[in-house]
């Protein structure tokens, strides 16, 4: 990242704070639960967002996402719970008055209208007047940088032009609440990564409150204030993408955010793992989990040593170039790989069959969970 933890903070904060000023809403869920027959999709999600905060939910299929923002949005309705914005309960309202903008995976336009009547749909359905819609309608144009395609028809439109489109149109009733159900998923990398920064720029500059549900982890650790990682209907836990990656308060959001070695390892009663060869503080517990004895050491890619010496405790057994660094997959005693993230450059140094040493510096944040 650009800036460090301290002034990504700051300005997320600054941000947050500009938007309680502009008309960014306060939402609250609390204990949504939702069933569809013998499946339970929500079991009683709860969640708090501040005006002008992006919050990703983050979650394997069916693990209740998408329910819980078409619940936000109206379409559906929770079985128990209450959903507030701005404190006022909106449980019952429908979602035609709910004031919230909503971009879908499918970009869903008119076909029979240009990308400036798609825009001002909205403020047509709200009488605005023909002047007034074309005005927003170019101006939120602008924004997304589709001012010279404002007569084009959706056919006429790349899949990135049409969902900016989609967002434009969105935004262009001014929501107190924009939701954003997998946005990206059907475009190709490049654009998915240049529509996200724009769309993250917009809701800062715009101070939207915003809901982003994604399967996708670069996208909800690079755009959101907030990540909620989501399990069987439940969150596991809502941090800021940097905690979340670095101090995982479960095993399976430890697994399920980045990558994740699992080295066998033994722990003792006075708060240290043996693992490797070495013996090292744990600085990180998974709760709920490991007792004494044979437990599995939790640790990244990019927190792993490695060193080519003779008669090592590891082979490199394949070798991935990544860029600016290279992950190695190295296998242990026990059938055990490990993945090791490196800068290339030394990689080079490491082929393929290469024996090598693997090892933990002393001040890895080592986490630990049961055995497999």
């Amino acid at each position: 990242m650009m800036m460090t933890n301290a002034a990504s903070d700051t300005a997320a904060a600054a941000a947050r704070a500009a938007a309680a000023g502009s008309g960014g809403a306060s939402v609250s869920l609390q204990n949504l639960s939702r069933s569809f027959g013998s499946v339970r999709a929500l079991d009683g999600l709860s969640l708090e967002l501040a005006p002008g905060e992006l919050v990703a939910l983050l979650g394997p299929s069916g693990c209740g996402k998408t329910t819980a923002l078409r619940i936000v949005a109206g379409f559906e309705s929770a079985d128990s719970g209450s959903i507030t914005v701005n404190g006022k309960d909106i449980s019952q309202v429908p979602a035609a008055r709910r004031d919230m903008g909503m971009v879908f995976q499918s970009y869903s336009l008119f076909p029979n209208m240009s990308a400036l009547d798609n825009v001002a749909f909205g403020l047509r359905m709200r009488k605005a007047g023909a002047a007034q819609r074309r005005s927003r309608g170019t101006e939120l144009l602008e924004m997304v940088g589709l001012a010279q395609h404002a007569k084009h028809y959706p056919h006429q439109l790349s899949g990135g032009q049409q969902q900016r489109v989609a967002l434009a149109r969105a935004l262009a009733i001014e929501p107190r609440v924009l939701l954003l159900d997998e946005p990206l998923s059907a475009l190709d990398a490049k654009v998915r990564l240049q529509l996200r920064e724009q769309i993250r720029s917009l809701q800062q500059r715009l101070g939207t409150t915003t809901l982003f549900v994604t399967h996708d982890q670069e996208e909800a650790l690079s755009m959101a204030d907030r990540v909620g990682v989501m399990k069987e209907g439940r969150l596991e836990q809502v941090a800021p993408p940097d905690e979340l990656y670095a101090r995982p308060a479960t095993t399976f959001v430890a697994e399920f955010v980045g990558t994740m070695n699992r080295i066998p390892g033994d722990l003792r009663g006075c708060g240290v793992v043996t693992v490797l060869g070495a013996t090292l503080p744990v600085q990180g517990r998974t709760p709920g989990g490991a007792i004494e004895g044979e437990i599995d050491v939790l640790v990244r890619p990019e927190g792993v040593l490695v060193a080519v010496v003779p008669n090592g405790n590891g082979i490199v057994a394949s070798k991935t170039f990544l860029g600016s660094l290279t992950r190695l997959r190295v296998l242990l005693s026990g059938d055990v790989t490990v993945a090791v993230d490196m800068p290339s450059a030394a990689a080079a140094a490491m082929p393929q069959g290469a024996s090598v040493e693997v090892s933990l510096p002393a001040q890895v944040a080592v986490i630990v969970a049961p055995r497999r």
